[in-house]
């Protein structure tokens, strides 16, 4: 059974929503609905939901700034509004779907649908002692828009002055306006580490350690990463 959470400001759509979720009650549940986003950020962690319907016009905060604040999650996303603009077009990739209001059963349906597989196949591909760690993705927002990434795909993350780079397993480089020290909490643990001043690695992308004082790693893009004599015992601790 997938746990649901609704946020939408309007009542009346929560409401209608709901209804019209209601012949999925053999495969979803909807744990809570919160109609303030505000409130919504304090309680949507320990609700721990597989799924959140989400409504990206929102006062006071939107969707897209709703997901940034909650910095990463581990549900999926299916947005709801009223406007089809290329933004959410730039984005179906990343969420599972966006239902344009008023919502039609048949988009509802194939929506469910494609969360169903997207939650097994996540579920299929991590080990059982992971399933209900760390959430996996980030929402990373830019001048663009808003980018959802699996932390699976980041290989490191440079800073730049106050922005950060990511770049990608698909070799993309995503440029957000925060600093590298705001993304070390986000990302400790797991197979992250800061290696020096200025980069966070993802381990599972190394290829090659070189010896030195504080060695050199290489990455699986080619990028060679200078190591501080400072980090050398953390990081041979974690590759070896």
């Amino acid at each position: 059974m997938l746990k649901a959470v609704i946020l939408d400001d309007e009542v009346r759509g929560s409401n209608l929503l709901t209804r019209k979720l209601e012949v999925f009650g053999d495969d979803l549940q909807i744990e809570a609905i919160f109609n303030d986003p505000f409130k919504a950020l304090s309680k949507i962690v320990e609700l721990n939901p597989d799924v959140l319907f989400l409504d990206v016009e929102m006062p006071g905060l939107n969707g897209f700034q709703f997901l940034e604040k909650l910095g990463s999650f581990n549900f999926q996303v299916i947005f709801t509004t009223a406007y089809d603009t290329f933004t959410l077009e730039a984005l179906r990739l990343s969420a599972v779907d966006y239902l344009v209001k008023p919502i039609d059963e048949d988009e509802l349906h194939t929506a469910i649908f494609r969360l169903k597989k997207r939650v097994a196949d996540y579920t299929k591909h991590i080990p059982l002692t992971d399933q209900n760690s760390a959430p996996n993705r980030l929402a990373l927002s830019t001048a663009e828009g808003v980018y959802f990434v699996n932390k699976a795909s980041i290989m490191r993350v440079e800073a730049m002055s106050n922005y950060s780079t990511f770049y990608l397993q698909d070799r993309k480089k995503i440029i957000v306006s925060k600093t590298l020290k705001e993304y070390e909490s986000v990302l400790q643990g797991g197979s992250f580490l800061r290696i020096n001043r200025s980069v966070i690695v993802n381990l599972d992308h190394v290829v090659k350690y070189r010896k030195g004082d504080g060695g050199t790693l290489e990455m699986n893009d080619g990028a060679e990463i200078e190591v501080s004599a400072s980090r050398k015992d953390l990081l041979m601790e974690k590759l070896f």
